[in-house]
């Protein structure tokens, strides 16, 4: 049975509904109203190997950042939960990825323990609709809310967009290994016997 959550999350900034099969095939459907999210979630999905779903409806007359935000705690929500008790999970994913000349470095520990170190530098303020502060923004509420510790370095890079996007890919990467099932894995990965 494939892990799989869905979830919707309401406030009065924004109303969210995020779906995800992490054991799927990278086939999404996403609409922020944030072109430029909406391209990197789909990069993230694809390279993860999930099936994503994200319908999101924010106050962006007010700017991206509810939005962003709450796409990244409602998806941090379904990770989550996704994976059940992690019987048998890898836990660690560690993936530098290139784009063109930008290379990323995201590695990652399904933990329990919810922790974000974020090293990049974008020289722009924004990248379509999307605020480039509110990149770091958006792991941080992932990280937090699907209990994950999480490293994101940018080593090198000119071109924000491929930054954006290397990091993105990255963490798909770095996720997609993590949740992997491996059958030696009796439990879960931990001398503590919890994750």
């Amino acid at each position: 049975m494939s892990r799989y959550s869905k979830k919707q999350r309401e406030t009065k900034e924004t109303d969210i509904k995020v779906e995800v099969n992490i054991d799927g095939e990278g086939k999404c459907n996403i609409d922020t109203g944030i072109g430029f999210f909406d391209h990197m979630l789909n990069l993230m999905a694809v390279h993860g190997g999930m099936d994503l779903k994200v319908m999101a409806k924010g106050d962006l007359f007010v700017d991206c950042h509810h939005t962003v935000e709450d796409v990244g705690i409602t998806l941090g929500l379904c990770i989550k939960e996704a994976l059940g008790d992690k019987v048998s999970i890898k836990r660690y994913g560690t993936a530098y990825t290139p784009m063109d000349e930008t290379l990323a470095f995201v590695s990652l520990d399904i933990s329990g323990r919810a922790f974000l170190v974020f090293d990049g530098d974008f020289t722009v303020d924004r990248l379509g609709e999307l605020d480039t502060e509110m990149i770091e923004e958006f792991f941080r509420a992932l990280a937090f809310n699907a209990g994950i510790t999480l490293h994101i370095k940018i080593i090198h890079g000119q071109n924000n967009h491929h930054k954006a996007e290397a990091i993105f890919k990255a963490f798909g990467r770095a996720l997609k290994e993590a949740m992997t099932i491996d059958e030696k894995i009796k439990g879960v990965m931990s001398t503590k016997g919890v994750l």
